[in-house]
């Protein structure tokens, strides 16, 4: 079994599975059995993990988010959909490999689905570029839904970024112009759009692709319009004051879910989506299933119009003019 990574929050945890591999190790290589001791250790380690994730703060939602063996948008696309043909590049300039996409099958239901891919090795997440795209991204994932659009078929997209690629070379290529299309275009799509954040939902890199009818968030995911450190850079002149910004912007699931930016809330493993894949996988298809059921039969007119009046139920305000008179 490969050897689990565990963050700073999770020590105890990591100190209860380190023993309980040591036993197993020990049971192995005698003929005494210490299975009922291992057992004991093993269901101790399982209640210290779900009383530690029962009060998580933001900053280590954040970290869960981030987490090195977490799911990625091609992990759940082997376990959610069948059929899957990855379609390349935005006929212009280049194949952004940090967005990944192609024609699938959901519940045997032909569809388009996208997403961002962070990469696992150094080399790979070298090629994704973490997972931050740069202008071909958004115009190839433009492009595949405008595909889905001429097919009439719905389409998945997964988020998964710490925001959308800053450097020159994106900047010359028109980044904002690329994030501002995509939004554009989403906005007015005339198929049903299902949006999954299934860990970093970044900035506007987040919001090219989550235009949607659907909005749901894993548990441990997180939704914003900055990094925490971003903010704490912008806000305190430091980024170690990461761990404030993070409570104060509200990029947890169940905050986002009060204020009505996303629909719906898929739990996850106790531990993480990285503890149990395949229960993850299991936990979403069956949120994603439902939210297509709400949307797949809606005319095109009533789709749009839902859309457009979803967009505009975003934030709130107080007209301080009129209720002074």
């Amino acid at each position: 079994m490969a050897k689990r990574s565990f963050l700073d929050f999770e020590q105890p945890i990591a100190d209860l599975e380190t023993k309980i591999e040591e036993l197993r190790y020990v049971q192995n290589e005698s003929a005494v059995d210490i299975s009922s001791e291992i057992d004991q250790l093993s269901k101790k380690s399982q209640q210290l993990t779900k009383d530690i994730y029962s009060d998580l703060t933001p900053w280590q939602i954040t970290k869960i988010a981030r987490h090195a063996e977490r799911p990625y948008t091609l992990d759940y696309v082997g376990e959610l959909f069948t059929h899957f043909v990855e379609l390349h590049g935005d006929r212009h300039f280049a194949d952004d490999l940090s967005i990944v996409g192609g024609l699938a099958r959901f519940n045997g239901t032909p569809c388009m689905v996208l997403g961002q891919q962070k990469g696992r090795d150094t080399k790979e997440r070298g090629l994704r570029n973490f997972g931050m795209s740069k202008p071909e991204g958004y115009r190839k994932a433009l492009r595949l839904m405008k595909l889905a659009e001429k097919f009439s078929l719905p389409v998945f997209t997964f988020v998964d970024t710490p925001g959308a690629y800053p450097g020159i070379d994106a900047e010359e290529r028109g980044q904002s112009e690329a994030i501002g299309r995509n939004i554009f275009e989403m906005a007015q799509l005339e198929v049903p759009i299902i949006t999954t954040i299934i860990g970093e939902g970044g900035s506007g890199g987040a919001l090219a692709i989550s235009v949607a009818d659907q909005v749901i968030m894993l548990q441990y995911s997180i939704y914003s319009v900055i990094s925490p450190e971003g903010c704490a850079s912008i806000l305190w002149k430091t980024s170690d004051r990461a761990q404030d910004a993070a409570d104060a912007l509200g990029i947890t699931a169940h905050r986002l879910k009060a204020l009505g930016v996303v629909d719906k809330i898929v739990n996850e493993p106790v531990g993480g989506a990285h503890r149990d894949i395949k229960q993850a996988a299991a936990m979403l298809k069956r949120g994603l299933a439902d939210a297509y059921r709400q949307v797949a039969d809606l005319k095109v007119k009533e789709l749009l119009d839902r859309r457009y009046e979803r967009l505009q139920s975003y934030g709130r305000f107080t007209d301080t003019k009129a209720s002074s008179k």
